[in-house]
């Protein structure tokens, strides 16, 4: 049998130790968290959209709870970027450099070979009072000394030259880790976050004279979707390159992760164990992933946010107060409207339903959805019965995305009470969580993994309507603290076209049959659903829960059967990511 003893200092939380039924102590092991992208605060542009949100949580929570964690990333010079709408209407991709005077310089330089160059790396450093976060290492090559190809490495996230791209990841990884052991810091746990940290286990590799027994030690891996642009795959000779391998040989490299090499099944196979991001994602990651010999188990770890950052303080202190609640509601509705009008010169009436669909502009996410039949929603629309806001970004080379974006924007320009966003940038998506009543989403199941920023939209009273896809499955309860999009024949196969006119179709009738009228003629009734979908997201999906299980199921477990949740037998109906044809615009036109 273990026992978990909490200590505590001076009135705070210090450490978890894990006791044995042989009175021996494990004290909890030092992690550091590897993610290309971390949202700590709205001035530190290190961060694309929810990858980033859900890491800035994890690292926020581990620093309120002082757990032995640091954090590594990169220091963007230009962030990822900028989006606004040029003078034709349309959305404009921007670069925009950053400067930061607030950042602390370690002193510590390393080099890293990448693409035939040796390759400057400086680390900065956020400390624990900056923004109550965990430390925090940031690289960057854009110093003195690189050539200019070297200092472009560090210029923009998740850039869409693959040589860049390559060089962007091995520079994480592999400096990363010679950072932390430069810094001091004795690490017994890697957590990759996404593949993009892979080098680190290949420099482990390295260090370990090829014993890749002692880097599984090591490392643990999270895989947050099941779509392909999220499991990246490189030809092993670009690779090998780029110095991703940290000197391992193409021989190695292929047995780890194929001659079309791919990140995810060689982190698989480097690690000693990986997490799906919901209990739903457990299964289809299991699934997905069975073919991979000698992978690590998966269990299923759900995301969350941290209430400390997202959660307003007049939504906890109104939460027990119906009318309170519904007042507060109101209050910050009027303020996000008032941005609204500054930006879009939209008039926005708090007394409206509001319905926000946010997140990033990706095909499989359908933002369109809700607009699919024209004369249904224009109906609700002219009557004022609803209010829709659009907001996201896409990759900058994402054409579908930027197209499906532009329809919308320019759709939204003749459509009575709908307006489209520019930025999703930390305070825009705060905003929107605040002020929006409904907040959608409309995945294509079951490519959502998880989905976090309903979480976040929940602790702010906003209702969730939802695909019954991520962590919906777990905490968005019909009729309870949300809406669910669930009908016969589910997980049925069916061409797209329609699956989305079902998904639709049930969309429609949940607002129409359900929210609208509980909206306007029943107010205590949704006072309730704002006030329990607040509790859902405050005693489950609150980052500091994430955080404790990270140390318990996958930092250090303390139950040792490695039989996951994924493992059940379900079958769903997983295929290739879909692409969408000009049908899908046809409708939005």
């Amino acid at each position: 049998m273990w026992y978990v003893i909490v200590i505590f200092k001076n009135g705070l939380f210090s450490s978890l130790v894990l006791h044995d039924k042989k009175d021996e102590i494990m004290t909890l092991p030092n992690v550091a968290y590897f993610s290309m992208e971390i949202a700590m605060d709205q001035s530190l542009s290190t961060y694309s959209g929810g990858l980033g949100f859900l890491a800035g949580s994890h690292m926020l929570s581990a620093g309120y709870l002082q757990m032995p964690m640091v954090g590594v990333t990169m220091l963007w010079s230009y962030g990822y970027y900028d989006q606004r709408i040029d003078h034709s209407g349309n959305v404009e991709v921007a670069y925009i450099r950053k400067y930061y005077d607030y950042l602390e310089d370690t002193g510590i330089t390393v080099e890293v070979d990448t693409f035939g160059e040796k390759v400057k790396v400086k680390a900065f450093k956020v400390n624990p009072e900056l923004f109550g976060t965990c430390p925090v290492y940031l690289l960057t090559t854009d110093i003195d000394g690189n050539s200019d190809w070297a200092k472009s490495i560090s210029h923009r996230l998740y850039d869409g030259n693959e040589r860049i791209r390559i060089a962007q990841e091995t520079i994480l990884g592999i400096a990363g880790v010679r950072v932390l052991q430069e810094a001091g810091f004795e690490f017994d746990v890697i957590h990759m976050n996404e593949g993009h940290a892979l080098p680190a286990a290949f420099e482990l590799l390295r260090q370990y004279d090829g014993n890749l027994e002692e880097v599984r030690k090591k490392t643990v891996f999270t895989t947050h979707t099941p779509v392909a642009a999220g499991n990246e795959v490189h030809w092993v000779d670009t690779l090998l390159q780029g110095g991703f391998f940290a000197g391992a040989s193409r021989e190695r490299a292929i047995e780890l992760g194929g001659e079309n090499f791919s990140l995810t099944v060689a982190a698989l196979r480097m690690s000693r164990i990986a997490n799906a991001v919901s209990q739903l994602h457990g299964l289809v990651a299991n699934k997905m992933w069975e073919w991979v010999e000698d992978r690590c188990p998966i269990r299923a770890i759900t995301n969350a946010v941290n209430l400390h950052y997202w959660q307003d303080k007049r939504v906890a202190a109104a939460q027990n107060d119906p009318e309170k609640l519904l007042e507060v509601k109101r209050e910050m509705k009027a303020e996000l409207f008032k941005y609204i009008a500054n930006v879009a010169g939209k008039r926005f009436n708090p007394d409206v339903l509001t319905i926000t669909w946010a997140r990033r502009f990706a095909d499989y996410k359908r933002a369109w959805l809700i607009l699919m039949d024209k004369d249904r929603i224009g109906k609700l629309l002219d009557a004022d019965k609803v209010q829709i806001i659009f907001a996201g970004k896409f990759h900058p080379d994402d054409v579908m995305g930027k197209e499906m974006f532009n329809k919308l924007l320019n759709r939204s320009h003749s459509l009575k009470n709908v307006v489209v966003l520019p930025g999703y940038e930390l305070q825009l998506s705060a905003m929107l969580k605040r002020g929006s009543d409904i907040w959608l989403n409309t995945p294509l199941r079951p490519f959502e993994a998880s989905g976090t920023s309903g979480m976040s939209a929940n602790m702010n009273g906003a209702l969730h309507l939802s695909i019954y896809d991520g962590w919906t499955v777990e905490g968005t309860f019909n009729g309870i603290n949300g809406y669910t999009v669930e009908y016969p024949g589910l997980d049925d196969d069916m061409p797209w076209e329609e699956r989305h006119w079902q998904d639709h179709k049930c969309v429609m009738d949940i607002i129409e049959k359900q929210i609208i009228p509980t909206y306007y003629k029943n107010k205590p009734e949704w006072a309730r659903l704002m006030r329990q979908a607040i509790r859902t997201s405050e005693a489950y999906f609150n980052s500091d829960r994430m955080v404790i299980e990270y140390y318990n199921r996958l930092y250090a477990p303390i139950a040792h059967d490695d039989t996951s949740a994924g493992e059940k037998k379900k079958e769903l109906n997983i295929s290739e990511t879909p692409t969408f044809d000009a049908w899908t615009y046809s409708n939005i036109k």
